[in-house]
């Protein structure tokens, strides 16, 4: 579908929504009753900075009185009145933009119907039918030799027919269920789509309540809370905030954060990510209206100008149908991006496994393609040369439609060999095994964004890990605290502490946390408290709360809009303060933070009876050594609070932090519990016995750090393993200039297990580190997690990257390629079992299919040169085709993983697809298939005592002998079917198989068919019934298959040197830059070739090398830099969903992997 229709359609289907601008009417000039109109706030939002306040001056006075006209309120935000908010969703427009329509069951059935190999054998069968029409003048047919003997037999001549019409009939089949997979994937994704959109929610404040509701539902007018970390869904006023910082690249391309302020510059646009601080912003454009909805517009309108130049008053609204939601994609965006084949996206290496497929495939296809021109050739030859030279007949004219019926029918049998070699099912058993684990993750908490990255965690070699919230609850509660020179191992009694020293902690706790933090009542009757928030600062709000004191009353006498200055927490300060002004004038500061750090900023603590004294630094050393060290290591997060009076005359300089918070007096050190999850060190230890390393990576305390760590089992006594704190690991990896050296980090990452009071750009040195390694003969595949803002690099960085569906931020959901919807590590370790399941289905499909592929096309092609007839027919060997790769890959692709596939060690990326057991299978069952296929064919007619099918007349009646060939063929098959389910050389191929319903379906659906096939198939299908003996026969020796793999088994793999193992991955590591972006290419290309089906396999495939243009579909967009940079990540997203429903020819093609190996990764190459 091309682009511009698309964004006709899309044109169409928005025009209901937003009011056609400067259409006239007092709808689109007075915004319905509001007090400003929908231009007026586009215009204000393209400015910035000081034109912004100035517009906002002329027009409404101030940001209230904008927010007056607007019918909102600063303090309270809109009502919840569903017809007001329904009135500003027609006079403003909505958050959202209507998907692109999918395509309808008929659009896919015509792009099934596009495939080369099915339209080959179409043209084929009309021939075939039109021949058998045409009857020879002169009824004396002996003249044109043998070709003519036999058709007027029985009235057969009428029945000529059948052969094309059943061919027809096939291919109508096989388009039907190639439409039907495309259709009910593409209804999987949109699903698995929408369920992202739900997952993204924004803090507005309705009624005076802060609410969390779905970005799509904010309108123009709410009130909406942002914090560190949110990726702002629309576009607004900032109408109070605190130090607040915002990264903006993602539309301007300028990467330095820009500070917002209500005085400078308060206004903050869709698309950008809060790097720093907390405010609340009117919100004045949604959708298509706001900023980033412009440029998508802009974008989209481009596209479609050429054929709609008629439609280009409604495109300006309309065409904008773009989505704009942080996590969602852009159904109608991504099209053009893909359509437009991003050329500068940048390359990353494929997924594995495609890589491995698509070389396969490739090679498969070209070995096919062979074979049945040779199986042409031979017929043809054999034909003239046994009629015109050996019978000494001339070409009469009046022959010549039989002659010419002749090749047709060798044409066909040349095709059906064609069809059989090319392992289309590929493919499709990799996008059906990925949706169909995709599917079942979600079940276990994994939210997949990005489909390959499934398979590249069975691969997964290491794994760095968050402490907070990933192996910990992230439940915090107060245990332990020292107060006025004494440690309490419990909460104290509030008559322990001087009362002094009480006030000063309830203020300072109280003020100096986000006021978004709060502890609500329980759900559930008698459960625990629920923390909303910041969870250290709901542990501190909790500890008061134990001193039997309230936050409440002291947040409700200094409101936030009363907090003079706030410096907020981030990851380089590690602490957070507030200044608040005293009635007298002057300055009080609140800090709190990380022990170490802020009790070296201390110069004074309340002593014993809630009196200052002094604080030097060798008490300091001993406070660390007798308090703070035996809290952390017990696995304590250790916090201070401390506090600073500032003179309010001359006003100090707030922006020169360093002068401002230091010179604190301490007011308390309180240990911070949070237990690690009980399901945590199990999951360690699975992921350890299957060869997986998990290291912590956290900001926390060392000793705090190492506590968890052997608590979890990351580190265990009597190993040897290196703990560190971030600056001791920077030291060890730079060199005397402060660069970093891969040669350092190789000494240190293979022994490191925990790294703590690490930044974001440790983590990510680490990741990276690892994954350059060379030390091992493998290359490292890692995964990470991560929450914050600031772990976005690393995540994108790593292999695959988990965002915390709870704790995590929206840029580091952006960032991630799966996000865990419960934070908890022990889903990790259930994706690693998926992942190395979908590389076990594709192995198992795989053995599978080659045996099929080797033995069918073994048997037609030495067939058609002894006997020249393939003994498998055209319409046997597609329905072969359709059972073997169709339904196959559906079972074989669908059987669920088991806890044993945790107790091997990962497979390595340069471990070939196809193992020296698998090989082992694939020959030892294709010797047995073979030779009983060729005792049957050439003594079959004796040990049956039946009438031979050899040789026989073009169009005679199906023989009995052929058809035992094929029911025989078919039942092994079967059989074998069963076999490939382990691929491991197991003994017992039928274990766990009724724990798979679809696998036993489709081998007894099949089984049924193949007898209705046999008894009743007839002339179509070239089959006479057999009797109840023949088929026991036939039964037999496919049960006999099952016996055989026992043999099999039996023989041991390291004796077989002979033996190659195949479908090596592209070996990228030992590669040169130039060899490897050749291999790239050919492996592109091989992509695009299958996708083109087989028009190049018919024009050669020389042309790989030659045409190549990047095939971006494969490439997850990469983040395209400058302008659209955020729109990438808006359109990663759906980069996957588009891709994905570019609909898989299946069965009968090599085209059908058009998409498919894509599928698989499509957006697989991040």
């Amino acid at each position: 579908m091309s682009t511009t229709a698309t964004m006709g359609d899309m044109a169409n289907s928005t025009v209901e929504f937003y009011p056609k601008r400067g259409g006239g009417g007092a709808e689109a000039n007075h915004a319905g009753d509001f007090g400003v109109s929908l231009d007026e706030l586009r215009n204000l939002m393209e400015l910035r900075g000081a034109e912004a306040l100035q517009k906002i001056q002329e027009s409404f006075t101030d940001v209230e009185g904008l927010c007056q006209r607007l019918k909102s309120s600063t303090t309270d935000g809109l009502s919840d009145n569903p017809t007001d908010l329904e009135k500003r969703r027609q006079t403003f427009g909505q958050n959202f933009i209507p998907p692109k329509k999918p395509k309808t069951f008929l659009q896919l059935v015509w792009e099934a119907l596009q495939d080369v190999t099915l339209i080959i054998l179409e043209l084929a069968a009309i021939i075939s039918l039109a021949l058998s029409f045409y009857q020879p003048p002169g009824e004396d047919s002996e003249v044109c030799g043998k070709g003519a003997g036999g058709a007027e037999d029985e009235g057969e001549a009428e029945a000529g027919w059948i052969e094309g019409a059943a061919i027809l009939l096939s291919v109508i089949c096989v388009v039907l269920v190639t439409a039907f997979n495309d259709w009910s994937k593409e209804k999987q994704f949109r699903g698995l789509q929408s369920r992202i959109e739900l997952e993204q929610r924004f803090a507005v404040v309705r009624n005076g309540n802060v609410i969390q509701i779905p970005v799509a539902e904010m309108v123009v007018g709410d009130m909406a809370q942002v914090k560190y970390g949110d990726l702002l869904p629309a576009d607004g006023v900032l109408v109070q905030g605190n130090d607040l910082k915002i990264d903006e690249s993602s539309l301007t391309g300028e990467s330095d954060h820009v500070r917002k302020s209500v005085e400078k510059d308060p206004m903050l646009l869709s698309g950008t990510h809060v790097m720093e601080g907390s405010g609340r912003m009117l919100v004045t454009a949604v959708g298509v209206n706001s900023q980033s909805g412009i440029i998508f517009t802009l974008l989209g309108a481009g596209e479609g100008e050429e054929e709609k130049k008629e439609k280009k008053a409604k495109k300006q609204d309309g065409a904008v149908a773009m989505e704009m939601q942080p996590l969602k994609s852009a159904e109608g965006g991504e099209v053009e991006e893909r359509e437009k084949k991003k050329a500068n996206v940048p390359k990353k290496e494929k997924s594995v496994l495609q890589g491995k497929l698509t070389k396969l495939a490739v090679q498969i296809g070209k070995a096919g393609l062979v074979m049945s021109a040779i199986t042409v050739i031979i017929l043809v030859l054999y034909f003239v040369i046994d009629t015109f030279v050996v019978g000494n007949m001339t070409w009469l004219p009046e022959c010549t439609p039989i002659y010419v019926q002749y090749f047709v029918k060798f044409f066909i049998i040349g095709v059906t060999v064609l069809v059989v070699a090319v392992p289309e099912g590929l493919p499709l058993a990799v996008t059906i095994s990925l949706a169909y684990s995709v599917k079942k993750m979600m079940k276990d908490n994994n939210l997949v964004r990005h489909l390959d990255a499934c398979e590249t965690m069975g691969n997964a070699t290491a794994i760095c890990s968050d402490k907070t919230g990933t192996l910990t609850t992230n439940r915090m509660t107060v245990v332990q605290s020292y107060i006025n020179d004494q440690h309490f191992r419990e909460i104290p009694d509030p008559s322990q502490i001087s009362p002094n020293t009480l006030e000063m902690i309830v203020n300072a706790i109280s003020i100096n946390c986000a006021y978004t933090s709060k502890i609500m009542p329980p759900d559930v009757e008698g459960g625990l408290p629920k923390q909303v928030g910041n969870k250290t600062e709901c542990g501190l709000l909790g500890f008061l709360l134990d001193l039997k004191r309230d936050y409440a009353p002291v947040r409700e006498q200094i409101p936030e809009e009363k907090l003079y200055k706030v410096y907020t927490f981030n990851s380089v300060r590690k602490s957070m303060s507030t200044v608040v002004q005293m009635p007298d004038g002057s300055f009080r500061l609140y800090s709190k933070g990380a022990s170490e750090i802020v009790l070296k900023k201390c110069s004074s603590i309340l002593g014993t009876n809630g009196e200052a004294r002094n604080f030097r630094p060798r008490d300091r050393d001993e406070m660390v050594k007798k308090v703070i060290e035996p809290m952390a290591c017990e696995g304590l997060r250790t916090i201070c609070i401390g506090y600073r009076d500032l003179p309010g005359d001359p006003e100090p300089e707030w922006e020169n932090e360093a002068e401002i918070v230091t010179d604190l007096t301490c007011i308390a050190v309180v240990g911070i519990e949070d237990p690690v999850r009980p399901e945590v060190p199990d999951a360690i230890r699975k992921c350890q016995r299957a060869g997986i390393t998990v290291r912590m990576v956290t900001g926390d305390n060392i000793n705090t750090a190492r506590a968890i760590a052997s608590k979890c089992g990351i580190i265990q006594p009597g190993d040897d393993f290196l703990c560190l704190e971030g600056k001791d690991f920077n030291r060890r990896i730079r060199n005397e200039k402060g660069e970093i050296e891969q040669e350092r980090i190789d000494k240190i990452w293979p022994k490191l297990r925990v790294l703590a009071r690490s930044s974001p750009t440790d983590k990510h040195t680490l990741v990276k580190g690892i994954i350059d390694s060379t030390v091992l003969e493998q290359r490292q595949v890692v995964a990470v997690t991560g929450d914050g803002t600031n772990d976005g690099p690393a995540l994108k960085k790593a292999d695959v990257g988990f965002a915390m569906g709870i704790a995590g931020t929206d840029v580091a959901k952006e960032a991630s390629d799966i996000i865990l919807t419960d934070d908890n590590f022990s889903s990790i370790v259930k994706a690693v079992m998926w992942g190395r399941n979908v590389y076990d289905s594709i192995s198992k499909f795989l053995q599978f299919q080659l045996t099929v592929n080797v033995v069918a096309v073994i048997v037609a092609f030495t067939g058609a040169c002894i006997t020249q007839d393939s003994p498998l027919k055209a319409v046997q060997m597609l329905w072969v085709n359709l059972i073997m790769d169709t339904f196959a890959s559906l079972a074989l692709a669908t059987e669920p993983p088991t806890e044993a596939l945790l107790l091997r060690k990962p497979y390595g990326r340069n471990n070939p697809l196809i193992s020296l057991t698998m090989m082992k299978n694939i020959l030892g069952h294709g010797v047995y298939q073979l030779v009983i296929i060729f005792t049957l064919l050439f003594v079959g007619e004796k040990i049956f005592n039946i009438d031979s099918g050899r040789y026989a007349q073009l169009h005679s009646p199906p023989s009995e002998h052929y058809t035992i060939i094929f029911n025989t063929f078919v039942l092994m098959q079967l059989f074998n079917e069963i076999n490939a389910r382990k691929i491991h050389g197991e003994r017992n191929v039928f274990d766990g198989i009724f724990a798979n319903p679809i696998f036993c379906s489709i081998v007894l659906g099949t089984f049924g068919v193949q007898v209705v096939i046999v008894q009743f198939g007839g002339k179509p299908f070239s089959c006479a019934p057999l009797n109840v003996e023949q088929w026991l026969w036939c039964l037999f020796v496919g049960v006999g298959e099952l016996l055989w793999g026992q043999v099999i088994a039996t023989v041991p793999t390291s004796h077989l040197k002979c033996l190659k193992e195949a479908g090596h991955g592209p070996g990228t590591d030992e590669m040169t830059e130039d060899e490897l972006a050749e291999d790239e290419e050919e492996i592109d290309h091989a992509e695009r070739e299958l996708r083109r089906g087989q028009i190049l396999w018919f024009r050669g495939l020389n042309r790989i090398q030659t045409q190549m243009e990047v095939v971006s579909t494969f490439k997850r967009s990469g983040s395209f830099q400058g302008a659209v940079r955020r729109r990438s990540s808006v359109l990663s997203q759906l980069h996957d969903v588009t891709n994905i429903s570019t609909p898989t020819h299946v069965v009968l093609s090599t085209a059908n992997a058009s998409a498919a190996p894509g599928n698989a990764g499509s957006e697989s190459v991040p």
